[in-house]
């Protein structure tokens, strides 16, 4: 055998992109009636990773409220506030070495 192995690509996909393939899911599910192999069939036809697919659906499944999770928007919402935390942690660590410099100056005696 002297088949070589190949590693993963990391591929970016337009959102777009996505939505089309989500929608070509739900679709063939309707016309078929079937969950089973939807996702495979529909990744085989656009060239895209089936586990790729696979998170795309479920959280469009999420989104629509149709299972548990996490929505999209709420993550986003997440995101922000985790970010907005660490900003004023750090804005806090500034201002308490500030406050304590200034302290330290009014203890030193006026020449």
């Amino acid at each position: 055998m002297s088949e070589k192995y190949q590693a993963p690509t990391t591929r970016r996909y337009s959102l777009e992109f996505k939505e089309r393939a989500v929608r070509m899911v739900r679709q063939l599910r309707e016309e078929t009636g079937e969950r089973k192999g939807t996702i495979g069939r529909v990744a085989d036809q656009l060239g895209c990773g089936v586990e790729s697919l696979r998170s795309w659906v479920k959280q469009d499944e999420i989104d629509r409220g149709e299972t548990g999770g996490v929505a999209t928007a709420e993550a986003e919402r997440i995101r922000e506030l985790e970010r907005e935390n660490r900003e004023l942690r750090r804005a806090n660590v500034i201002l308490k070495s500030a406050s304590a410099f200034f302290a330290a100056e009014l203890d030193r005696p006026q020449q």
